[in-house]
């Protein structure tokens, strides 16, 4: 056994010992701390950039500990399973809230995906910001728990574009690649892809772009693909076919916990404490950083309060998370010296949603993948540049619908402002900022359903509108690269405080973001331990 997979073996029992024993502690050491109260290393969340930050801190020996506001998501609910899926949701599915709030909000006028839940710590979360809602995960795990698996490396030149001052050698070379590694990106056998039942929907939408003169390609997933082939074949228990999507996956899917974290777990060195959020930050006359935060119970009340200490501050709570924590910071006086580009460059990587109404003859079957791996590559246009994922409708039924998330070119920008009121960061952005992003959709659409005799599907999204662009998957930005940091992560002003999630990269990747922030975080922690922590 690799020392790596001997790592990972030993974080996943203790993490679902740690389920299993109903422990809000995770650890597979009983050191977690340097002294009471007081860590080497603290990670906020347990998502893509913080999930590589505590891997690369603990196999550098430094005791870390991580704090997460969601649960652990290890322990099965009264039906066997650990998450629920998108047909019968119940209180898994979302957090604190009373009905869920999937994506399609109608089929036919009628809202026939929705239900009313027990309020409850769940899996997805659904942040609303007036004019804007972004969808996060909650769990350790965070968003690799709820997303769609599909692991995208972007186009070099529009990588080179967004963050100039990154060595694109390095991150193609080295990065990358050890991103792609460690969370276990694999590809679907293009044999399979042809004949199988699970893929239908996407061959009908192959169909219906190569008729438009378009490209499709194959996506690289986190979802082993092997264990897909065998849940059609009804050789294991179904997951990704079985309807589970956004509120977590059963089976298949290589989400962080398994990968990242389980190897962080297995160091010895790295605590996860689960069901801590992080309200403030401040930094000491000797330098160190000290935290309140505010331990919760299952049904939401404030069980303790706490402070803990730590000499080196990773931010990787997400665009909204890690931004909040900083805006708040400058804001209430904690943390005066950060600058004011702290909360800006904020974008929603271009998403919108759309769907067209296939011919009665286009059959996309009533069993489909819930892990797209399928996408129209139109990113070499000039004018209007998307990358749209063909996405699944796991409805059970055939609907003649196709679905797709595409992704677009928008370089339109938010930013946050602290409200006093609340105590919380708001996003500022304006329906019109994406106008830009549904344009370049029905360019491309547009000649999808010209070259097929086809039309948009007008009754999805809870009204009369054919594009949805009130919501993003893919929240970047907030704390950029090279302007509320330097170049490697490090908060402008405040020694030893990083940040390592998806607030470094200033709104658009151009694709499926999370590889993208993994990579970037494997370059900027190397950088970090070689220059800046003491062993």
């Amino acid at each position: 056994m690799s020392p790596l997979s001997r790592r990972k073996f030993l974080g996943y029992t203790a993490l679902n010992s740690a389920a299993a024993l109903g422990l809000t502690t995770i650890s597979t050491a009983q050191a977690e701390e340097v002294s009471p109260g007081f860590s080497t290393a603290v990670v906020i969340g347990t998502g893509y950039g913080a999930a590589v930050t505590a891997l690369r801190l603990g196999e550098a020996g430094i005791p870390t500990v991580m704090l997460e506001m969601g649960k652990l998501w290890a322990d099965p609910g009264p039906d066997g399973k650990v998450f629920c899926d998108m047909l019968r949701p119940d209180r898994r599915a979302a957090w604190f809230k009373n009905r869920t709030q999937a994506p399609l909000a109608s089929f036919l006028w009628m809202d026939l995906a929705n239900r009313d839940i027990g309020r409850y710590p769940g899996v997805l979360d659904r942040v609303s910001h007036g004019d804007m809602s972004v969808y996060v995960g909650r769990g350790v795990g965070g968003g690799s728990l709820v997303n769609g698996a599909m692991a995208v490396t972007p186009r070099r030149s529009y990588f080179e574009e967004i963050l100039p001052a990154v060595d694109a050698d390095e991150m193609y070379g080295t990065y990358f690649p050890r991103a792609n590694r460690t969370l276990g990106v694999n590809h679907i056998d293009p044999r399979w892809f042809e004949t199988c039942r699970s893929y239908r929907y996407a061959r009908v939408s192959r169909k219906a772009a190569t008729r438009a003169g378009l490209k499709t390609v194959f996506v690289p997933s986190v979802y082993d693909f092997e264990y897909m082939k065998r849940e059609e074949a009804g050789k294991v228990p179904r997951s990704a076919l079985a309807s589970e999507v956004i509120y977590g996956n059963n089976h298949g899917k290589r989400s962080l916990d398994k990968t990242y974290l389980a190897a962080a777990l297995g160091t010895g060195k790295v605590t996860i404490k689960t069901l801590h959020e992080v309200r403030g930050i401040t930094r000491q006359t000797d330098g160190t950083y000290v935290l309140t935060v505010h331990e919760t119970s299952e049904d939401g009340a404030i069980v303790a309060r706490k402070q803990l200490g730590a000499k080196y501050l990773f931010l990787g709570a997400g665009s909204l998370g890690s931004t909040e924590l900083l805006v708040r910071a400058r804001e209430t006086g904690t943390l005066p010296g950060l600058n004011d580009a702290v909360g800006r460059g904020w974008g929603t990587n271009g998403n919108v949603m759309l769907g067209r109404a296939n011919h009665a003859w286009d059959l996309g079957g009533s069993l489909q993948s819930g892990m797209p791996a399928l996408g129209i590559d139109a990113w070499d246009d000039p004018v209007n540049p998307v990358f749209a994922e063909v996405a699944p409708v796991p409805a059970g039924v055939e609907t003649w619908l196709s679905l797709y998330l595409a992704i677009t070119k928008n370089p339109e920008r938010g930013h946050f402002t602290y409200d006093p009121a609340s105590d919380s960061a708001r996003l500022h952005w304006r329906a019109s900022q994406g106008k830009p992003s549904i344009d370049a959709a029905k360019s491309l659409f547009d000649k999808v359903n010209r070259a097929n005799r086809t039309i948009y599907r007008s009754d999805l999204f809870g009204d009369t509108r054919s594009f949805e662009n009130r919501f993003t998957y893919h929240p970047l930005g907030g704390l950029v690269l090279g302007e509320a940091t330097d170049l490697y992560g490090r908060v402008k002003g405040y020694p030893n405080l990083y940040v390592t999630d998806g607030s470094l990269i200033p709104g658009s990747t151009g694709v499926n973001p999370f590889v993208t922030i993994t990579a970037l975080a494997e370059r900027n922690v190397e950088r970090v331990l070689a220059e800046d922590v003491a062993r």
